[in-house]
C-alpha cells in the first residue's frame, strides 16, 4: 500500500491516522505541494486532481481523503471508524464534513496562494483564515459540548476525531483563538495522546526534514 502524501497536508494528516488506528502499513511517497510537484505530469497520470492524498492499495487507487477513508473502512474493517448504528454513523460523519467541507476548502493552500497572488496582504490572509475557523468550530464546539463525550462520538476515535485533529494543528499553525473551544480542545489532547494520531504528526513525517 502506498500513500502520496505531503506532510502538511491536513487532508493527508487524516489519512495517516487513520491508517495508523487500523494498524495499516504503507509507504509514503512524497508529493511537495510548495514545490508543485502534484501539478507534474507524472503524478497527474495518476491522480488528474493533482492534489494529495492519494492511496494506492493494489490495483486500487482512490483520491479524496473521505473516500480514502471509507474506503479503508470498508476494506479493513477492525478497528472500525465509525460506529454500528445508522444515525450514529450519520452524526460522526455530519460532524466530519463540517470540517472537511465546511471549514478546509475555504483555507487550504490553494486558496490562501490565490489570495496573496491577488495582493491581499499577509494581516488580510490570516484574517480570512481565522475568520472561516471561527465560523466552522463555534457549532461544532456546541454540538461536541452537548453531547459531552471524551471523543466526538462515545469513548473511541472515530472518523470525526480524525477530521478533527488536522483542523486543530492548523488552526494553532495559524495563531487562532481556541480559548472558546474548551471541548475541541480537550478531544484534541485526548487523541493526540493516542500512539496513531502521535505517529501521523506532521512534525513526524520523513519529508518534514525539508521544512518545505
Amino acid at each position: 500500500m502506498q500513500l502520496y502524501d505531503y506532510w502538511r497536508s491536513s487532508a493527508a494528516y487524516r489519512v495517516r491516522i487513520a491508517l495508523h488506528l487500523k494498524g495499516l502499513a504503507y509507504e509514503p511517497i512524497s508529493i511537495n505541494l510548495r514545490e508543485g510537484a502534484q501539478r507534474s505530469s507524472t503524478y497527474r497520470a495518476r491522480n488528474p486532481q493533482g492534489l494529495v492524498p492519494y492511496l494506492q492499495d493494489g490495483e486500487v487507487g482512490v483520491g479524496q481523503s473521505f473516500a480514502i477513508m471509507e474506503y479503508l473502512d470498508e476494506r479493513y474493517p477492525e478497528p472500525p471508524i465509525l460506529p454500528d448504528a445508522p444515525g450514529a454513523r450519520a452524526y460522526v460523519r455530519a460532524l466530519a464534513l463540517a470540517i472537511v467541507c465546511e471549514i478546509h476548502p475555504l483555507n487550504n493552500m490553494r486558496v490562501l496562494r490565490y489570495l496573496e497572488q491577488r495582493g491581499d496582504p499577509e494581516p488580510d490572509r490570516l484574517a480570512w483564515y481565522r475568520h472561516w475557523v471561527g465560523q466552522g468550530f463555534e457549532p461544532i464546539e456546541a454540538v461536541l459540548a452537548d453531547r459531552g463525550d471524551p471523543f466526538c462520538f462515545g469513548d473511541h476515535a472515530s472518523l470525526a476525531d480524525i477530521c478533527l485533529v488536522p483542523q486543530v494543528y492548523n488552526a494553532r499553525r495559524y495563531s487562532c483563538d481556541l480559548e472558546p473551544y474548551p471541548t475541541i480542545r480537550a478531544i484534541d489532547e485526548r487523541c493526540r495522546q493516542l500512539e496513531a494520531f502521535a505517529k501521523a504528526a506532521p512534525e513526524l513525517q520523513p519529508d518534514a526534514a525539508t521544512g518545505s
